[in-house]
């Protein structure tokens, strides 16, 4: 198996804060690995130096196997804003595009307009300016997944998506041959898509094959593993202690090595890896001088009434994004709402909020509530201030991960993600007891998203959440408000999963009703015609044996599905079988497409 790409000994560091250190790493072909990490270790910085848009501190090596193609994803997209978005991804594709020949060239542009009607897009005739920031992020996609690289390195690349494109973007990967690097905190798209897990902790990389829970696990047992192992130095630390103690005027003629044995005894003695987490119990149960108050109270805060909606309708220019909504939001109630982007979440959360006006109907808010309201683009700092005088709480601070050491670093030498984790927590000390959040998920490392979903699963006060985030939605809310375009919003009790399930059903009864109801109204000397249709010999040969053909690969699928999920497989197996599954697929691919058109010529 050819190595794409091997990293040895690169370095980052901003100031005195070290981001990484000596790290290195091979990504083999056919690999599809989730880069994880806490924010504000380094993963963007890291996604950039592999881009060649930054270095390496300590020179190191990377190298790239020669001749393949490479595509990067950053999590900005450049762009010209007067340009429409087919010159755009042209004119930006021109180092992939400038070697190739016109029937090549007619070919990419052929999968670029593809993309683009996939993703919802259109033609690619409306300009850069016109689009949302999920639109953007699909144009940047359009013009990654269009070159059919053999590598893709890919920097969140489900930020700012709405869920349909981001089905779309799990369906595509899952079912392309490529190598894939990438930054993620989508559990259910990390999931779906990748083979393994790569680490980056304490300037190391830790490499986990299967699923984010086998990480879990794994990384459980590497990190008892070695706190025991802390134990035992100590334990040999403390002989050699006596030993560097006893006859002090002799200590000239004691052996040289032993003492230096003893000094690096003494530094690995004090590295024991604590589970970095955030700690919400001191929001739940209230802090002396914080002002928090316990999910108890915050529920007893609340009035009977919340947030009453009653025929609003509301729009801008020619669109509606509200369309006659009626709704009265419960105490303790959680709401998720979803929807394409560009359908109205965020215009109705500033509705709600009294951000915005310009409505019909009425809107009315409970006397006790208290709003806190989590935006996209809502952060708002001092851009001079420390941490520590934007949220003077030490205990608070640490618990949103925080330590001391970061206290009087300036709001401006922050990471997104520890940004966005301030910008939160300044939200939660205002004791909301109706808490909006819109697009939390953004931005946020999963260890932080898993621990806010704990602490969310707790909250007493009513919740609504805007969010792409399958798994996040699904753990979270009690129903949904789903936006389905021209103002019209449906309610749906269950989670986001549940949601799918019904769809899926529901539009399989739809075509199986819309067939059944052509098949009725067609006339009948035309259905004798159609049940004259035979397959011939050789034809209905094909099936039976594409049905049989089918049957083995869906269970040679089923068994290399099994051995990659399993942690204890054999090394050489688990390469064969991640070798073997992609080609696999596309077979499955080719020979259910022929059996459709088989099925079809003979109904």
């Amino acid at each position: 198996m050819a190595s794409y790409l091997q990293i040895e000994n690169i370095s980052k560091s901003y100031g005195p804060k070290v981001l990484f250190e000596n790290i290195s790493f091979n990504v083999n072909e056919g690999d599809k690995i989730a880069l994880i990490a806490p924010n504000g270790t380094g993963k963007t910085s890291l996604m950039r130096i592999l881009a060649g848009k930054d270095k390496s501190d300590s020179g190191g090596k990377i190298m790239f196997l020669k001749d393949i193609r490479i595509a990067f994803l950053e999590q900005e997209y450049e762009f010209d804003p007067k340009r429409e978005i087919f010159t755009q991804i042209m004119e930006s594709s021109r180092d992939f595009t400038s070697g190739l020949d016109q029937e090549h060239l007619w070919e990419y542009e052929r999968r670029v307009k593809r993309i683009l009607t996939e993703f919802r897009l259109g033609d690619g005739s409306r300009t850069m300016e016109e689009l949302s920031g999920g639109e953007v992020k699909r144009v940047a996609l359009t013009q990654m997944l269009a070159s059919e690289a053999e590598f893709l390195i890919m920097d969140e690349p489900t930020n700012h998506l709405d869920i349909d494109a981001i089905e779309y973007l799990e369906n595509y990967l899952k079912r392309s041959r490529c190598t894939l690097l990438m930054v993620t905190h989508d559990r259910y798209f990390l999931d779906s898509v990748c083979n393994i897990v790569m680490e980056m902790e304490r300037g190391a990389v830790y490499t986990y094959r299967g699923d984010y829970e086998n990480y879990l696990e794994k990384r459980d047992e590497r990190i008892s593993n070695w706190n025991a192992n802390t134990d035992k130095v100590r334990n040999i630390l403390r002989r050699e202690l006596e030993w560097i103690r006893s006859t002090p005027c002799a200590r000239s003629g004691k052996a040289k090595y032993r003492i230096d044995a003893f000094y690096k005894l003494k530094d690995r003695s004090e590295e024991v890896i604590r589970q970095k987490s955030v700690d919400m119990s001191g929001v739940s149960e209230g802090m002396s001088g914080s002002g928090f108050s316990s999910g108890a109270k915050l529920a007893n805060r609340l009035g009977s009434k919340i947030i009453d909606c009653k025929d609003v309708s509301f729009h801008y220019g020619d669109e509606c994004y509200l369309d006659h909504f009626s709704y009265n939001f419960s105490r303790g109630e959680k709401v998720g709402i979803v929807g394409r982007n560009g359908v109205g979440k965020s215009t109705f959360i500033d509705l709600l909020t009294g951000n915005l006006g310009g409505y019909t109907g009425t809107i009315e808010r409970g006397e006790s509530v208290k709003v806190g309201y989590y935006r996209q683009s809502g952060m708002s700092f001092d851009e001079d201030q420390t941490v520590l005088e934007t949220v003077n709480d030490t205990s608070l601070l640490n618990r949103f991960l925080f330590p001391h050491d970061m206290l009087n670093n300036k709001v401006s030498k922050l990471s997104g993600g520890e940004r966005r984790r301030l910008y939160l927590l300044t939200i939660l000390m205002r004791q909301p007891n109706l808490l909006i959040l819109d697009e939390p998920t953004n931005d946020l490392d999963i260890v932080t998203l898993n621990v806010l979903e704990e602490y969310l699963k707790d909250y007493q006060g009513s919740l609504v959440i805007v969010s792409h985030d399958r798994h996040f939605l699904d753990r979270l809310v009690d129903h949904l408000l789903i936006f389905t375009g021209n103002g019209k919003v449906k309610d749906f009790i269950g989670g986001y999963s549940e949601y799918r399930e019904y769809i899926k059903t529901l539009e399989a009864a739809e075509k199986s009703q819309a067939r059944a109801a052509e098949a009725a109204s067609k006339p009948v000397q035309k259905q004798e015609k159609v049940t004259k249709k035979k397959l011939s010999w050789k034809e209905q040969k094909e099936l039976e044996a594409l049905e049989a053909d089918l049957d083995k690969l869906g269970a040679e699928k089923k068994s290399l599905e099994e051995l990659l999920s399993n942690p204890g497989s054999d090394m050489e197996q688990t390469l064969k079988a991640s070798e073997r599954i992609g080609g696999l697929l596309t077979e499955i691919d080719e020979k259910e497409l022929r059996l459709l058109e088989l099925y079809e010529k003979q109904s």
